[in-house]
């Protein structure tokens, strides 16, 4: 019997074949997949178990990892596009004790702060700490003139995000985005677990993936990603710690239709179901390219919008190491959520979009 249950359209059952197949070879266990064509859900399955052979449901949600970078980056465009704050205001206006150094809120969103790593050493129960981690940034000098080059603020992005969130508009940035995007939007998705009860837990697909995915020892992949401990430690990942907290950067809990909603919403300039929580001019900018060229810890030529990478053909989101994905194609009117337990590579994500992309052009 099939472990994968869900809709989808008749025009998009190869995408129903391809999940399936994940589960048959053995390279997936528990995951999620949902796909908007023109504003219409044509794709959402789930399949596999979230723990302890209980079934995989709608309504399981998982760590996504830097796939919660958009989202973060929203909670804060709200308040620019409510005229609370400025892309181009110092950080420090709002952060006073954050140097006086020329990074720029939009700096922040765009990964070009110069701040993609925590400057001190802590242990896994720092990440409960928000005020002493948010101080660690706030004490530590850019690494590079803030502006000229980026880095993926892999761990830091959310405590610096959320940091002026909560100096602007007083809310932590979990509370900001339970209130502002996911109730207006009716999506399951969280900072932290939520108080959700239907969790799957995290697996390494491969043994070797906690170490592989984090670079060479003293590289700034390897320094940006391990401190504080925790983010490739199973204990942590599917603990209280990790559920209960809220680590922006990377720590949302969600369904794919969730992400895929979001995007859609996106696509649409900034509006879901009748309810706009963004401008289509913030939209427009939140997605417009900020920095084009190398970035210092993915090694790689990067076009970073305000939260968001964007591809050359016009698609723009953001993949979760370990393969969990949200995206939009707006020439396609595209927008696609995929969602796992089992930690490896993106292989699975790009055989789904073949998958969805041959639909379309059917």
């Amino acid at each position: 019997m099939s472990q994968v249950t869900g809709h989808t359209d008749a025009d998009f059952t190869s995408v129903r074949d391809v999940f399936e197949s994940f589960f048959a070879d053995g390279r997936e266990t528990g995951a999620g997949v949902a796909v908007v064509h023109r504003g219409r859900l044509v794709v959402d399955l789930v399949g596999g178990s979230r723990a302890g052979g209980q079934p995989w449901t709608r309504r399981t949600v998982v760590a996504v990892y830097s796939v919660s970078k958009p989202f973060a980056a929203a909670c804060l465009m709200l308040l620019v596009d409510r005229g609370r704050v400025g892309l181009d205001d110092p950080v420090h206006r709002h952060w006073p004790e954050f140097p006086d150094d020329g990074t720029t809120v939009r700096h922040v969103l765009s990964h070009t702060a110069g701040r993609p790593v925590f400057p001190t050493p802590r242990p896994a129960d720092a990440w409960a700490d928000w005020a002493t981690l948010a101080g660690d940034l706030a004490g530590a000098a850019p690494m590079w003139t803030p502006g000229s080059t980026a880095a993926e603020h892999a761990l830091t992005y959310g405590h610096l995000v959320g940091e002026l969130v909560r100096r602007v508009d007083g809310r932590p940035i979990d509370r900001f985005l339970a209130d502002e995007i996911a109730a207006p939007w009716q999506l399951d998705l969280a900072f932290g677990a939520g108080g959700a009860t239907d969790v799957a837990d995290l697996t390494f697909g491969d043994p070797e993936w906690p170490l592989a995915s984090v670079g060479e020892p003293a590289s700034l992949r390897h320094r940006s990603l391990v401190n504080p401990d925790g983010c490739r430690d199973l204990a942590v990942l599917n603990g209280p710690l990790w559920r209960d907290t809220a680590v922006p950067a990377v720590n949302m809990h969600t369904t794919a239709a969730a992400v895929a909603r979001f995007y859609q919403g996106m696509l649409a300039g900034g509006v879901l179901d009748g309810h706009r929580i963004l401008s289509e001019q913030a939209t427009a900018e939140m997605i417009r390219v900020q920095h084009d060229g190398p970035d210092q810890l993915l090694d790689r030529p990067v076009k970073w919008a305000l939260g968001f990478q964007v591809e050359d053909d016009g698609s723009f989101g953001h993949g979760g190491i370990g393969g969990s994905c949200g995206y939009a194609l707006p020439g396609a009117g595209l927008a696609i959520g995929f969602v796992t337990r089992h930690l490896a590579d993106f292989d699975r994500m790009d055989e789904l979009d073949t998958a969805v992309m041959a639909a379309v052009q059917a």
